[in-house]
């Protein structure tokens, strides 16, 4: 039966009334908000943006880092049928933010204390922004500010006064009311908005929860990720409530470093049973775990390395392992080293579910070993958003699991044939979990939802046991090293638009640090310059680094999605050679095949011999 979230929450009131729901640090301990304290706050929050004028369907931004006025802020708005725009803390450009909440016409702002100041650097640049709600107290608040614990207090006094008008609004709100509009990491200047309905939400919380069969409401998680992400929202808030678990925010101190530091202290105060994590945090980690290892002595290390070694051996693939014979040599490792580490951690840790972008799988391999296994998963924001996963009672390393019940999952060819198990093709999907559309982009909506499936992408393939194997884009988007998503496109018009030496650009991120790039130069521009090649190289470089700080083109793009360095090839890209297509759009999953050599040399080779290669390749262009 199709429902909307404040239905979940008042199911899961019934069941777990007084159990905590939300915890949060307060003078060095956490406190706990219950399921019931948790559904009366977020009724009287959504009274309160009553009181301002704000009704049904009106959109709301939501900044903040993860506190329990982050979870009660956003259900007060969906109990009243008004439209949570969450906003990553990540954002740091004006015109960033500015898009956003203008493109979704947003009438109130909900912002932390540490977030403000963006918000206050943007006034008379919002028109339709009437309130700006803070949730942190604050010494004094500037016009058109009031504080979270003021539309608290202002529902509380609604309610007494209005009931019957309060729950006549409370009944407007339907399964198909849109609950999120959630803005994709596309070009700085076209984000588009992806249209969430409550029913898309607990459809894949309730696909989530079956997928993973024992989810006991006694697990709590500390969780890490920005509680904007669709990942952390869906997997950690929304998953939570319904099975009764609690989820923790890390305290987040006066500034993101002060955060950052807080999150081994919080760790250990809540010593959570899961974490969602992105490969970022988990080759951190990792990074910790081996630190400490090292600080006890050679003979800890050598036995930890050897322990490593048969349990690779041993766990294999993790559906398929064996030999019998090495499990009790494993089982003796894991006493006298493993154990330790995990209780180092987190002593109640039974695994990590891991999003965002493809983990390696030597890092799954590591995981699996100590004990504390990482299931990959994959998903989408438009899938609202989880798509497949490892489970601890079905997983395969490498791969992304097993895609969640009650949805429909094909791979389909460029003609969207479908495709024979085990051949590679686009993952299209259709479910209740699919989204509504994109918000005022009919285009976009039409070429993303195709009779009721959406066209993710994603380059991937079913195994004959059903495991999905995610290949990687067949739209351009970058992957962080942490998960985040964006789109290049505006970058390399941009480096082509702004140099006469620039003709074509591809630039490269799938999990890594930095951005590469791979450039095809005009050798004609280029000579009317220069005839040589080490002059040519710095115009070149100068080029790309007009867009740093500093730079005459600075703060058009965040600089992590900028090229750190770049790969000059010979031949330009075309149809002939299969780089283009059609109607002259650049083929990127073939260019990122064609010159994997060169990009993989980016990452692994010194800048030198980067810079050798281009003036060997300038040299030859140049003559």
């Amino acid at each position: 039966m199709k429902k909307t979230i404040p239905q979940l929450l008042e199911e899961s009131v019934k069941r777990y009334a007084t159990k905590p729901f939300l915890l949060e640090e307060t003078n060095g301990k956490y406190q706990s908000t219950s399921f019931e304290e948790v559904a009366t706050l977020s009724n009287h929050f959504g009274a309160g943006l009553l009181t301002l004028g704000i009704n049904y369907g009106d959109r709301i931004a939501l900044l903040s880092e993860g506190q329990n006025s982050w979870v009660i802020s956003e259900l007060g708005m969906l109990y009243i049928g008004a439209i949570c725009v969450p906003l990553s803390v990540k954002l740091e450009l004006a015109k960033d933010l500015s898009f956003r909440i203008n493109h979704s016409e947003c009438t109130a702002v909900v912002v932390s204390r540490q977030q403000l100041p963006k918000i206050r650097k943007l006034k008379g640049q919002l028109p339709t922004v009437k309130h700006i709600i803070v949730l942190n107290k604050l010494e004094e608040y500037q016009e058109e500010e009031i504080s979270y614990k003021e539309i608290i207090e202002r529902g509380k006094e609604f309610i007494k006064a209005n009931t019957e008008q309060f729950q006549t609004v409370l009944n407007t709100v339907t399964p198909n009311t849109i609950a999120n509009i959630s803005y994709t990491s596309g070009t700085t200047s076209s984000p588009k908005g992806i249209m969430l309905s409550h029913n898309n939400y607990v459809a894949n919380v309730e696909q989530s929860v079956k997928h993973m069969k024992d989810f006991p409401s006694y697990y709590k998680t500390l969780l890490i990720l920005p509680w904007d992400h669709a990942f952390g929202h869906t997997a950690g808030v929304f998953s939570f409530l319904k099975t009764g678990a609690s989820i923790a925010s890390v305290n987040a101190g006066k500034s993101p470093i002060e955060t950052l530091r807080n999150i081994p202290r919080n760790l250990k105060q809540i010593n959570p049973y899961i974490l969602l994590s992105v490969p970022a945090l988990a080759i951190n980690f990792r990074k910790n775990i081996e630190s400490g290892i090292r600080k006890n002595g050679k003979f800890a290390q050598s036995l930890f390395n050897r322990g490593l070694k048969v349990a690779y051996k041993y766990n294999k693939e993790g559906h398929n392992k064996g030999p019998w014979y090495l499990k009790p040599i494993v089982a003796f490792y894991d006493t006298v080293i493993f154990s330790k580490v995990r209780k180092s951690f987190a002593s109640n840790m039974q695994y990590f579910v891991g999003g965002g972008a493809l983990l390696d799988i030597e890092l799954q391999r590591f995981y699996y070993a100590i004990g504390i296994p990482m299931y990959q998963g994959y998903g989408l924001s438009e899938a609202s958003p989880v798509i497949s996963a490892n489970t601890p009672h079905s997983h395969k390393l490498g791969s992304s699991g097993k895609p969640l019940p009650d949805m429909e999952i094909k791979i389909v060819d460029e003609e969207w044939n479908e495709c024979p198990t085990g051949e590679k093709g686009e993952i299209i999907i259709k479910g209740e979990n699919v989204m509504l559309g994109y918000w005022k982009n009919e285009k976009a909506t039409k070429e993303t939802l195709v009779n009721g499936w959406l066209h993710t992408g994603d380059l991937g393939y079913l195994d004959k046991d059903g495991y999905l194997y995610v290949l990687g884009r067949s739209k351009s988007l970058l992957i962080g090293s942490d998960g985040e998503k964006f789109s290049p496109e505006g970058i390399e018009e941009a480096l082509i638009s702004n140099s006469p030496y620039i003709e074509q650009a591809v630039l490269y991120n799938n999990q890594n640090p930095v951005t590469t790039g791979i450039l095809v130069v005009n050798p004609d521009k280029l000579k009317q310059q220069t005839s040589h090649a080490e002059e040519a190289l710095t115009l070149i470089q100068k080029e790309v680094d007009s867009y740093l700080k500093g730079g005459k083109l600075e703060n058009l793009f965040p600089e992590r999605w900028l090229p750190s360095t770049f790969a000059i090839i010979e031949e330009p890209f075309t149809e002939k050679n299969g780089m283009v297509n059609s109607t002259m759009k650049i083929i990127r999953h073939k260019v990122h095949n064609n010159y994997k050599e060169r990009i993989d040399n980016l990452y692994s080779d010194g800048k030198q011999t980067t810079a050798n290669k281009n003036i060997e390749i300038l040299n030859k262009i140049l003559k």
